[in-house]
């Protein structure tokens, strides 16, 4: 499937997915939900994928909704909520929860603007580099809307309950600086851009396997009860320890550290 409005590239086990539509502030139209969604699915078909890069084209992120777009077409907003289980993630929820769910960190490089369903698909990114001049905000309420693309699966476990209430309840701008006191973004920097490419480096060193389950066992963990994160740390440990990654990584120790990983195993 060809992708309109995401620029998709895979270059030395990297992913680089972009928002491309530059000239809409890369504003979120229902074609950009599919491409997000294709990239999410070409991405976790391909095993040789160590981490991936988020950023926006044209030196802003997103915008978030394009509004007027979507409503010419009723039946896209349609699409774009419809589910088969209440439980289940729509379109509109799969291009923010998507990037937690794939077996490799994902790095949101935000400059610009970052509004709305842009802030929802970058607080589904693990970790988040911003340039000094970008701003940000969930933007939601001030179009008499909730924020509805699953950020608050993220949200909430990196902000407390009254900090997050402040900012989807006042839609505010925040600059990169505000951001990070919240903790709305991981770090910012000159060129988060060349920071989360050195990131992603540091990762691919490390066994691909280890990568998979830390990120999987974190984000399933993260607010789960202590029996359930037991579990689940005991289970991903024994997968590990029987699978080939782990004999090279002690050899990477011992031996051979130039030795190559095996390829990952399904998770």
């Amino acid at each position: 499937m060809s992708l309109k409005y995401v620029a998709f590239e895979v270059k030395d086990q990297i992913a680089f997915v972009t928002l491309n539509r530059p000239e809409k502030f890369n504003a979120l139209n229902f074609q950009m939900f599919l491409d997000i969604c294709e990239a999410q699915r070409q991405i976790r078909r391909d095993s040789s994928i160590r981490a991936v890069i988020l950023t926006g084209a044209g030196g802003n992120f997103s915008s978030g909704l394009d509004v007027k777009s979507v409503m010419k077409q009723p039946m896209q907003a349609v699409r774009l909520l419809f589910k088969w289980l209440p439980g289940n993630a729509n379109l509109a929820q799969r291009v923010s929860i998507g990037w937690q769910r794939l077996p490799v960190p994902v790095i949101a490089v935000l400059e610009g603007h970052c509004y709305g369903g842009g802030m929802q698909i970058a607080l589904g990114a693990d970790m988040r580099y911003a340039s000094p001049g970008s701003d940000f905000s969930i933007m939601e309420a001030k179009w008499g809307l909730v924020p509805d693309m699953a950020g608050l699966a993220m949200l909430r476990s990196i902000l407390p309950r009254d900090k997050a209430l402040e900012l989807t309840l006042t839609a505010e701008i925040l600059s990169a600086q505000q951001a990070a006191e919240y903790g709305l973004i991981t770090r910012v920097y000159e060129q988060p851009g060349a920071e989360a490419l050195a990131m992603a480096d540091r990762i691919r060193q490390t066994s691909p396997d280890a990568a998979a389950a830390i990120k999987h066992s974190t984000h399933r963990s993260w607010l789960a009860g202590v029996r359930s994160l037991l579990a689940r740390e005991s289970w991903y440990q024994i997968r590990l320890l029987a699978g080939r990654n782990s004999k090279i990584a002690a050899r990477r120790q011992t031996k051979d550290p130039d030795k190559a990983w095996s390829q990952r195993q399904s998770w």
